[in-house]
C-alpha cells in the first residue's frame, strides 16, 4: 500500500537560527588594545580598529581586521565600540569625535579612571544616544581571553545581556557589579588595593627572613597553613565592617599591639626599613587609645573612613 506524500513547505526551524556574528571596533591599539581586538577576530567577530599611529594596525589587518581612517569611521562600523586607551580624557576625546555616530552604539569603555572620572564619560556618552558600560579588567594583556579572567562591569544591563557573548572572548569571568558605571572602577582599586598592601607586607617579611639567612621559598612551605588562614579570614571581617561591629572574644586589638611592637624593634635591630610595621603600630595605638582595645582588628577601617 502506498501513501501520498505531503507537499514540502517551508517552515521555520525547529532551533533558532545562530546570530550572525557581532561586529566590533576596538578604538586605540595599545599592548591591551591590540590583544582586545585579536581576541574579537579569533573569536570569528568582523573586527575594525584605529590607532593615532596606523601601522599599529598592521599585524591586525593581516589578520582580516579592517582599518579605519578616522574615529568616526571606525565608530559607524562596529555596533559594539570597545575603547581602550590611557586615562578618560583620551577616552572622551576619542569619544567626541565619533560625532552623531555613536547614537544607538554599545560602548564598553575598558579605559582606566578615577570613578569619577568614568562616570563623567558615562553621563556624557549616554548624552550622546550610546549605550554604555565601563568594565575594568583585572589582569596584564596575555590573560586576555582566558577562561578565568576577571573582568567588572558597570552600568546598562541591556548592554552587558547583548554583548555578554561577544565579551567573554576576551574574558571568561567577566561580571557585571553594578548598573553604576563607576563601581568597577573602585573594585579593581579595592583588589590592587590589597594586592599591594599584602605585596608590601610579604617582601618586608622577605627581607625580615634574609638578614636571617632563611630562604623565603622554606618559609613559604613550612608557613602555608598560616598564611591560608589569612585570606580565609576575609569573609569574617568584610561581615563586621558592613555591619560596624567589632566586638570580639579572641584577636582584640590590645593583643596585636606586642606582637607589632617586636616586629618594629626586630626590624630595627636588623636595619630593616621598619616604616611598614611602624606605621601599622601607630593604626592600633590610635584605637587603642580611643577605647577600642577589646575590638577586632577590623575596626581600624574607621581610621581610613575618617582620616583628615
Amino acid at each position: 500500500m502506498t501513501t501520498a506524500s505531503a507537499p514540502t513547505t517551508a517552515s521555520a526551524p525547529t532551533d533558532a537560527q545562530p546570530a550572525a556574528p557581532m561586529t566590533v571596533t576596538v578604538l586605540g591599539l595599545g599592548e591591551m588594545g591590540f590583544t582586545l581586538a585579536s581576541a574579537f577576530l579569533a573569536g570569528g567577530h568582523p573586527t575594525t580598529v584605529w590607532n593615532r599611529t596606523p601601522e599599529r594596525a598592521d599585524a591586525l589587518v593581516a589578520k582580516g581586521a579592517r582599518r579605519a581612517a578616522t574615529v568616526r569611521e571606525a565608530v559607524a562600523a562596529g555596533s559594539l565600540v570597545v575603547v581602550s586607551v590611557k586615562g578618560s580624557a583620551t577616552a572622551r576625546e576619542l569619544l567626541e569625535a565619533s560625532g552623531d555616530a555613536l547614537s544607538g552604539r554599545a560602548v564598553v569603555n575598558l579605559t582606566d579612571g578615577t570613578s569619577a572620572e568614568v562616570r563623567a564619560v558615562a553621563d556624557w556618552a549616554a548624552g550622546q544616544g550610546a549605550q554604555y558600560l565601563h568594565g575594568q579588567i583585572m589582569t596584564i594583556a596575555p590573560g586576555i581571553g582566558g577562561a578565568d579572567t576577571v573582568i567588572f562591569y558597570g552600568g546598562s544591563e541591556a548592554v552587558y545581556d547583548r554583548c555578554r557573548t561577544t565579551l567573554r572572548l576576551v574574558g571568561g569571568r567577566g561580571t557585571l557589579v553594578s548598573d553604576d558605571a563607576g563601581v568597577p572602577t573602585l573594585y579593581g582599586m579595592a583588589v590592587h588595593g590589597t594586592m599591594w598592601g599584602t605585596l608590601n607586607g610579604f617582601l618586608h617579611a622577605a627581607a625580615l627572613l634574609s638578614s636571617e639567612g632563611v630562604e623565603v621559598k622554606r618559609f613559604l612551605d613550612d608557613a602555608q597553613a598560616s598564611l591560608s588562614a589569612l585570606s580565609a579570614s576575609f569573609p569574617m571581617i568584610a561581615g563586621e565592617v558592613d555591619r560596624g561591629a567589632y566586638a570580639t572574644e579572641y584577636g582584640a586589638l590590645q593583643h596585636h599591639r606586642p606582637s607589632v611592637e617586636d616586629l618594629v624593634r626586630e626590624s630595627e635591630a636588623r636595619n630593616i626599613d621598619a616604616e611598614f610595621p611602624r606605621y601599622t603600630l601607630g593604626l592600633v595605638n590610635e584605637a587603642v587609645e580611643a577605647g577600642h582595645a577589646d575590638d577586632s582588628y577590623s575596626r581600624l577601617v574607621e581610621h581610613f573612613r575618617n582620616s583628615k
